[in-house]
Formats: C-alpha cells, structure tokens, sequence
C-alpha cells in the first residue's frame, strides 16, 4: 500500500489555476490532480492562512473518493486563502467564480465546503456566470450527455441537492427545512459507524460519542448518531463545547443542532474552548467523529481516547490529523494501527455520491431514496474492506490499497 502511496503522493497534478484577486488581498487555486474519465471534481472551501499544497491533498483525496463514491472522475479541489468573515466575501467569491466559470462549463464540477455554502453562494453565484450548474463541467467531460439528457439530468440535480427533507426520520425540524445537502454528510459518517458494527461486530446502540465540530458535519453526524441509539457525551467546537458523561438524549442533541447560529454551537452550558480541550480528550467513549476542520487532531489527543476505550472512529473531516503528509502520515498511521480508523472518503463521501447519484439517471427524489443510496455505498465500501481483511485494525491502509490499486 505504501509503495502505491507513494507514487500517487508523488504524481504531479494535470492542471493548477492560480489566481490573485484584483480588488482584495485573496488568492486562489483550482487543482485538478487528473482528468480520470474527462472530467475532475471537488468543492470550494475559504479559510484565511490556506495555501496551494492544501488544495492539492484534498483534490488528491476527492479522486480516491470517487472510487467509492463515483463517478469515475478524477479529484479537484478550489480553496480562496481568504478571511471568510470579511464583508468582502461576497465579492471575492463571486469574482473567483467568474475566472473559473471556463473550467467549470467544460471539465471540473465543485460544490460547498469549508466556509463556501452550496444552496445559498455556489449555485447561484456559478449561474451569474452562465453556469448551468456548478456540476456542468462533470456532465460535458465525463457523461457526455445529448442536450436533453443533459437538461433533465441537470434539472434533476438542481432540484436534488436543494431539496427541502419532508420525512422527520430524517430532518431535525421539516418546518425549519433542512435540505438534502444540510444533511447528507453528517449522516453518511453516522451511518459508517453504524455499518462498522454491523459488518465488524457489534452495535451503536449505547455506545459513547464525542464529536469534533458543530457545522453541517459534525451536527448532522451528532444528530443521526444520537437518533440511531449512540449516547453523544461531548462535543468541542471553535468556541467551547459541553459535556455529559453519562450522555445526552436524543431531544438534548436535537435542541442543541435547533439552536445552533450558523455553524456554530450554542448552549447554555457551554465550557471554555481551552478548558473543554483540555479534558474532552479524557472522556470514556468508544466513538469519536473529528467533523472539524482538516489536520487538527493531535497524536496525543488520540492516544488519551484510545487509553479511555475508543473503539472506532469515523471522519467527517478530510484528512482530521495534525500530519503534513497527504495522506497516511505518523498520527493517522498509529491511529489505524491501534483502533478502527474509518478513512475519510468512505464516512464522509455523502455529498460526492448525491451528486452521483442524481448525475448518472433518472434516480427517484424521495428522502428515503436519496439518504438509502448514501447508506448502501458506504455499506458497500466497509463491506469490500472487510472481505480484503477482517481485522478491526488498519481498516484504513486495506481500503486506501482498494482504491489506490483502482487509480495506479
């Protein structure tokens, strides 16, 4: 596996876009590590302090991605070095789109990510500039579809990701309406821990989770968790978190994701970020869901929840370790080796597989339909890893092999 790493690590990606705002001081890169199939695909994230080797991991691990996800495209990723609480937001994106709106016509197809909403900025701001969705370039490298087919599909994809959830299994509040890509990722990483047991051994129900981040992710993770039995006992987030050791009930976790100000958590009984980062870590549980954002968690970190019964981990954030490698650096490595590591483009891949699965047919528009295909892809992909091997441990280095031996 490390051999086949190695190489894919080392390969230099087709095409880098760089781009430097004239108005402000942001700057931007779409990288598209290959044009697999005709076509490459990725989101759009904005954080202040971003740079170029950041976007190339994560465009490398949306292409391992969709070998499970499909469809068979190659990774990209677009990622603004930019502060996205300046007012200047706006205009910065919608200025980034319009440089890369050729691309997106033709070949790469992004969505939301990291402080860049889907519904609300990618959509319409890619439409300003004569993109028929931000997944047209997916359609014409890749499926080649004739105009109609290309019409109804699209018009299928609109409709799909932004459709309001009617079914309360589902979607926290219908009267809120929580839509589709609301809750598609938070729910595949729930869903992984819940085909983990099933498939490994084991149950969900009664087990203990702390979750890391209260965004789309990580809320939406903490919310199916705790509605499929787990008992949530911690969540940290950017500004604080709170704690109960013997759980939360499900109506608790739903009223903190009701209540939360954007994607941020709020409570009443919120504990100091430094003071919760300092004890969280320590807490008897057996599922941890990192949801935040990338290359956060600490070796040590680790090693006290292994210490305090942690059994599996599912990762709603791409590559949640504090390595500087791509992929499997010192910290994820220990990890896989001592517990079960869920990789990131298997608990995670809930968007990418919408996006799929409204792109490749005519697909029913249910809730149970939509969220049931995520559920059944996951479940596919920790059942092959599983036939390769097994062991409850290195579930991450036989499935990054999988994937891997598909794309060298």
């Amino acid at each position: 596996m490390k051999d086949l790493l190695k190489i894919y690590e080392n390969k230099k990606p087709e095409i880098v876009f760089n781009w430097k705002d004239s108005e402000t001081e942001a700057e931007g890169w779409t990288v598209i590590n290959s044009l697999r199939g005709g076509a490459a695909g990725g989101g759009t994230r904005m954080r202040k302090g971003l740079d170029m080797y950041e976007v190339m991991s994560l465009a490398k691990t949306m292409e391992v991605k969709f070998t499970v996800s499909g469809p068979a495209i190659g990774g990209a990723k677009s990622g603004i070095n930019f502060d996205p609480q300046d007012p200047r937001k706006k205009g910065v994106l919608e200025r980034w789109y319009k440089a890369v709106a050729p691309l997106l016509k033709n070949y790469y197809g992004t969505g939301g990510d990291l402080n860049v909403d889907e519904i609300h900025e990618v959509i319409p701001m890619t439409e300003d500039c004569g993109v028929w969705h931000p997944q047209e370039g997916v359609f014409n490298g890749h499926f080649k579809p004739t105009e109609a087919d290309k019409i109804n599909r699209i018009g299928q994809l609109r409709h799909g990701v932004i459709k309001v959830l009617e079914n309360s299994n589902f979607s926290p509040d219908v009267l809120r309406k929580y839509t589709v890509a609301d809750m598609i990722t938070g729910f595949g990483v729930a869903e992984a821990v819940r085909h983990y047991y099933d498939i490994y051994g084991g149950s969900v129900v009664g087990k203990k989770a702390v979750v890391q981040g209260f965004g789309n992710v990580g809320s939406a993770a903490a919310y199916y968790l705790a509605q499929m039995g787990a008992k949530v006992v911690g969540i940290i987030d950017r500004n604080g978190g709170v704690v109960k050791e013997e759980g939360f009930t499900f109506d608790e976790i739903k009223q903190f994701f009701l209540n939360k100000d954007g994607n941020t958590l709020v409570a009443d009984n919120m504990i100091p970020f430094e003071e919760i980062n300092s004890t969280i870590w320590n807490l008897n549980c057996e599922i941890f869901a990192p949801c935040a954002a990338s290359r956060l968690v600490q070796q040590e970190q680790i090693n006290q929840m292994i210490a305090s019964g942690l059994e599996v981990i599912s990762c709603g954030a791409n590559v949640p370790f504090a390595d500087q490698e791509i992929f499997f650096g010192s910290i994820m490595e220990d990890t896989d080796k001592k517990v079960s590591l869920i990789p990131d483009f298997i608990s995670n891949c809930g968007m990418a597989r919408v996006f799929a699965y409204f792109m490749e047919r005519r697909v029913e528009m249910t809730d149970e339909a939509i969220f049931e295909d995520t559920s059944n892809t996951i479940k596919k992909a920790l059942q092959k890893t599983f036939t390769r091997s097994a062991s409850k441990t290195r579930i991450s280095e036989t499935a990054f092999e999988i994937a891997l031996k598909e794309l060298i």
